[in-house]
C-alpha cells in the first residue's frame, strides 16, 4: 500500500533534480527578460530622429545582417524555448502526479473502509466460531456420557442374559429331575399295586 508514496517521493526528487539542472536556463531566461525590458524602455525614452540622421549617426544599423537592439540572440531564444518546454514538461508531470496521488488516495480510502468492514466481519465470525466451539464441546461431553450409559446398559443386559440362561438351564434340569422322580414313583406304585393284586388272589 505504501508504494505510491515511494513513487510520489521519487517523482518529487526527480523534479527537484531537473529544476536544479535547469537553474542556469531559468537564470538566463530571467536575465534575457530583464535585458529585453531595459532595451524596450530605453528605446521608448530615446527621442526619434530623422532617417538620414539615424543612418549617419549609426551606419552599422543599416546593415541587413545586423540584429536590431530589441531582437534577442538566437542562442538565448533556443534557451528560452528549452526553458519553456522544460517548464511545460514539469507542469505535465506535476498534473500526472496529482492525478496519481488522487487515485492512490481514493484507493487508500476504499481499502481502509474495506479493512474496517473486514475487521468487523472477522470479529463477528470469530465470535460465531467460539460459540460453535462451545456448543460442539458440550455435544462431545453429552455424547461421551451417553456412550458410557449405553456401555453400562449393554454390560447389564449381558449380565441379565447370562443370568437368564443360567436360570433356564436350572429350570430344565429341575424339570428333568422332577420327571425322573415322578417316573420312579409311578413305577414303584405300579409294582406295589401289582403285588397287592397278586396277594389278594392267593388269600
Amino acid at each position: 500500500m505504501a508504494h505510491w508514496k515511494e513513487e510520489y517521493s521519487a517523482a518529487l526528487a526527480a523534479r527537484d533534480r531537473r529544476e536544479k539542472a535547469n537553474r542556469a536556463i531559468y537564470d538566463a531566461y530571467t536575465q534575457l527578460a530583464d535585458r529585453t525590458a531595459r532595451i524596450g524602455a530605453a528605446a521608448a525614452s530615446e527621442p526619434q530622429s530623422s532617417g538620414d540622421q539615424h543612418a549617419v549617426s549609426d551606419p552599422v544599423t543599416s546593415r541587413p545582417s545586423r540584429q536590431s537592439p530589441g531582437t534577442p540572440d538566437p542562442s538565448l531564444q533556443e534557451t528560452l524555448f528549452a526553458a519553456r518546454a522544460d517548464l511545460s514538461e514539469a507542469q505535465r508531470s506535476r498534473s500526472e502526479l496529482q492525478d496519481r496521488l488522487a487515485r492512490a488516495t481514493a484507493d487508500l480510502e476504499k481499502l481502509r473502509k474495506r479493512s474496517t468492514q473486514d475487521s468487523r466481519r472477522i470479529r463477528a465470525l470469530e465470535s460465531e466460531v467460539s460459540h460453535f466451539q462451545m456448543r460442539l464441546k458440550d455435544r462431545d461431553e453429552e455424547l461421551r456420557g451417553k456412550a458410557k450409559l449405553l456401555e453400562d446398559f449393554q454390560d447389564e443386559l449381558a449380565s441379565l442374559n447370562l443370568q437368564l440362561n443360567m436360570s433356564e438351564e436350572r429350570s430344565s434340569r429341575l424339570q428333568r429331575e422332577n420327571q425322573e422322580l415322578v417316573d420312579r414313583w409311578m413305577a414303584r406304585m405300579g409294582k406295589e399295586a401289582e403285588a397287592m393284586n397278586a396277594a389278594s388272589k392267593y388269600s
